[in-house]
Formats: structure tokens, sequence, C-alpha cells
């Protein structure tokens, strides 16, 4: 599972992050090798990581003091982010009725039966 970036580009090296976070970089690389965030990479192959990374990680956190394993912290950052999804595709399809509704004459279409 990869985040989704939405804050730009990567901000942060590993040690800050780990020292932002009160986390060791181990545990980072841990949650990248397992698939909960993907970093950015200067061409150097150094990590890079955005604000957008930083919740990712905040939130495994919450997650694995709640009690989770990785296994399951997975999974909920899987269903979190289908969540997120299926909201905005459904404000989509809310909007496109609220116009088709506002105006009918548009929505109408041609028979295609000729």
């Amino acid at each position: 599972m990869t985040n989704q970036r939405g804050s730009g580009r990567g901000l942060y090296a590993i040690s800050v992050v780990a020292e932002l976070l009160g986390t060791g970089q181990q545990n980072i690389r841990l949650y990248e090798r397992r698939g909960l965030l993907t970093p950015e990479r200067t061409e150097g192959g150094t990590r890079q990581y955005s604000e957008s990374d930083l919740a990712v990680l905040r939130r495994i956190g919450e997650l694995l003091d709640d009690g989770l394993n990785l296994a399951g912290v997975a999974k909920v950052l899987e269903l979190e982010m289908d969540n997120a999804r299926l909201r905005l595709q459904l404000q989509r399809v809310r909007a496109r009725s609220s116009r088709a509704a506002a105006h009918p004459e548009q929505s109408a279409r041609p028979d295609d039966s000729m």
C-alpha cells in the first residue's frame, strides 16, 4: 500500500522524521518495506518524507498504540484510503445529480432507437 502524495515534494530526511515522531529510523524503514508508505527519493536514493508521509506515520503510530499489528495497520490504512476515494466519488455523483436536477433540459438525451 502506498500513500497518496498530496502535499508536494519530500521535505524531511529520515533522521528528522524519526526525531519528530519519537520513533526509530529502523521502524520507518520497516513500514516502508511492509508497503505502508513510499517516500520520495533523491537522485542519490536518499528518502525524503513529505507532510503527507508524516501524517501516515502518525496514523501508523496511533494504530500500533491501539494494539494493532502491522498487518492490521496495513488493512486499516487500505480501508481508510478506500473510504476516502468512495467519499470523493459520492461527492462527484451528488454534484452531477444536482446539476442535472437544476438543468433537466441539458441532461435529456436524444432517442437512440432510430
